[in-house]
């Protein structure tokens, strides 16, 4: 054998010693992968979304209750095109342009937000209920996981820079619940619903009428609300007839122990006007400036709590709302609250129908805040501009009769005399029965809600 001849066979052997060692190291599309190997996304899916969020209930299907609220579904397969890129339904979110997942920007990420429930990380900024709402909260290894994968650019294959071993981490940082500080003397009030329990795998609702405390006619420019952890939202009403009004400091549950439906107390949320609320665990609120609230002397709100607990252990729930004064001779503007109802309401049996009503200002008015009342035939609250160069424009949507939207606009919609606001809502009446405008449970409402004040 010449070199020539050897040479050839020497690297037509190693040839084939190469093809084998990459074939023996290769897998096939039918090898399972070791959890180590799977994507970052399919673990988060894995160990996160699919025991915490992708439940019956919440984020499993659009089939859930409250996917009219959220419109999210996390199982999976599904959950990766509905969080990438996608924009939130959150209206505060969405005005600070987060996205539902923001690749390489966690902080702009409101999963992130949602997950992390510490308040220094985001400066403040409040994005509706912490999740999961009424559930275990995450451990700190796991939240800790998701904002390495968004900030390596939230990838949908591939592992990222990140310590699978974070996702099995149990430890959880909570801090106790410090309830908001008293105002001083002469500096403003506080009401609160006192601590009270929540069973096991239920949601707690509850109404108690509170005194404010003032002896005389104050203007409050200013407010601040804090829940405990598991909170669903906290709303302040005031009342509309003032000769009808529930007992001072009952606690009034809106659902029974067996979770069927209190009329008594469904009667009374007839008689309620928004005043102030959230769905944030903490919020602070302040009029524009000059602007306040006028809350006549011996004023009693109604305080609306609801909680819920997905826990196997009994929760408890707390809530507060302080008032902030200011001197009369700061106040330019006195602010008030809408209550804009269409009474004409015919919703025939077996049907689905879209009812609409324009409520025109006889003055020019400055709108701040806008929500809406509807009850459990009401599938969608639309508000929309009435008259001027904005006439049709959509200012407010809500999809959830129980929890409604609170939207308040950073800067206040202007609206001239003769211009206003248009209700368009549809009701879906799956009973037998056609039914009308009422007071009681089993009637419908449409009204909006909200602030404004007239220059």
């Amino acid at each position: 054998m010449n070199f020539l001849t050897y040479t050839r066979l020497s690297l037509t052997i190693g040839t084939v010693i190469l093809l084998m060692a990459i074939v023996a190291c290769t897998k096939t599309s039918t090898d399972s992968l070791a959890p180590t190997e799977l994507a970052s996304f399919d673990l988060i899916q894995q160990k996160i979304l699919t025991p915490s969020c992708a439940t019956s209930g919440c984020h499993l299907s659009e089939k859930d209750a409250a996917f009219a609220q959220h419109g999210l579904v996390l199982a999976a397969g599904l959950a990766y095109q509905n969080l990438v890129g996608v924009d939130p339904k959150n209206s505060d979110a969405l005005a600070d342009g987060l996205k539902r997942v923001k690749a390489f920007a966690s902080l702009e990420s409101l999963l992130y937000h949602k997950l992390n429930i510490a308040a220094s990380h985001h400066s403040g900024r409040q994005y509706g209920n912490p999740m999961p709402l009424g559930g275990v909260l995450l451990p700190d290894g796991q939240i800790e996981f998701v904002r390495r994968w968004i900030e390596a650019g939230a990838p949908k294959t591939g592992s990222v820079v990140a310590e699978v071993a974070l996702l099995d981490d149990k430890t959880v940082t909570s801090t106790a619940f410090e309830p908001l500080v008293v105002p001083a003397a002469g500096t403003g009030f506080q009401m609160a619903v006192p601590k009270f329990d929540v069973q096991p795998n239920f949601e707690r609702e509850l109404f108690t009428r509170r005194m404010v405390g003032n002896t005389q006619d104050v203007y409050v420019n200013r407010y601040e609300t804090k829940m405990r952890s598991g909170s669903h939202h906290f709303v302040a009403y005031d009342f509309r007839n003032k000769s009808s009004l529930p007992n001072l400091n009952d606690i009034r549950d809106l659902r029974n122990p067996d979770n069927s439906l209190n009329i008594l107390t469904a009667l009374t949320m007839s008689n309620h006007v928004y005043l102030a609320g959230s769905q944030a665990q903490y919020q602070d609120y302040s009029f524009p400036e000059g602007a306040a609230l006028l809350i006549p002397a011996g004023a009693s709100f109604d305080l609306n709590s609801h909680f819920v607990n997905k826990t196997t252990a009994v929760m408890t729930g707390e809530a507060q709302i302080n008032l902030y004064t200011v001197d009369k001779s700061k106040v330019t503007q006195v602010v008030q609250t809408l209550d804009l109802s269409n009474t004409n309401l015919t919703i025939p049996a077996n049907s689905r129908v879209t009812l609409t009503k324009s409520f025109a200002f006889n003055k020019p008015r400055k709108v701040l805040t806008l929500t809406s009342h509807m009850h459990k035939l009401g599938e969608k609250f639309v508000i929309k501009i009435l008259g001027g160069s904005r006439n049709g424009e959509i200012v407010y949507t809500s999809t959830d009769w129980e929890h409604p939207d609170i939207i308040t606009f950073k800067t206040p919609i202007e609206l001239q005399k003769g211009e206003g606001l248009i209700s368009e809502i549809t009701y879906n009446n799956t009973t037998a029965k056609s039914v009308s405008f009422g007071l009681t449970s089993e009637d419908e409402m449409g009204i909006i809600f909200g602030y404004y004040y007239e220059d």
